[in-house]
C-alpha cells in the first residue's frame, strides 16, 4: 500500500513539470515555426507566380527584370544593357514585382 500512495504522489508532483514543457512546447510552435512555414509558403507561392517580365530584387539587393524562367534557374538582366544577363537560381529572388502593376 505504502509504494502504490508513493507513485501516485510521484505522479501528481510530475504533473506541472510536464504541463508547462507543453506550454513551452506549443508557444515556441506559435512563434517560431509557424510563422516561419508561413513565410516559406509565401515565397514559393511567389516564385511560382513569377512571370517573364516582371521586376524582381535578388537577396544581394539587384533590380532587374526576367527575361527567361526554367524549373530552377531564371536569367534576370540588369541595368539599360541589354548584353547584362545573368543566369540565377529562383531562390535567388527576394522580391517580385508583377510587369502589369507597375
Amino acid at each position: 500500500m505504502f509504494l502504490l500512495g508513493s507513485a501516485s504522489a510521484d505522479v501528481t508532483s510530475m504533473l506541472p513539470s510536464l504541463l508547462m514543457m507543453v506550454a513551452v512546447i506549443a508557444v515556441m510552435y506559435f512563434l517560431m515555426i509557424r510563422p516561419q512555414k508561413k513565410e516559406q509558403k509565401r515565397l514559393v507561392a511567389m516564385l511560382n507566380e513569377m512571370e517573364v517580365g516582371d521586376s524582381v530584387v535578388t537577396t544581394s539587393g539587384f533590380y532587374g527584370i526576367v527575361i527567361d524562367i526554367t524549373d530552377e534557374d531564371v536569367i534576370v538582366e540588369f541595368g539599360n544593357n541589354k548584353n547584362s544577363r545573368i543566369p540565377m537560381r529562383k531562390s535567388a529572388i527576394a522580391e517580385v514585382e508583377k510587369a502589369n502593376q507597375a
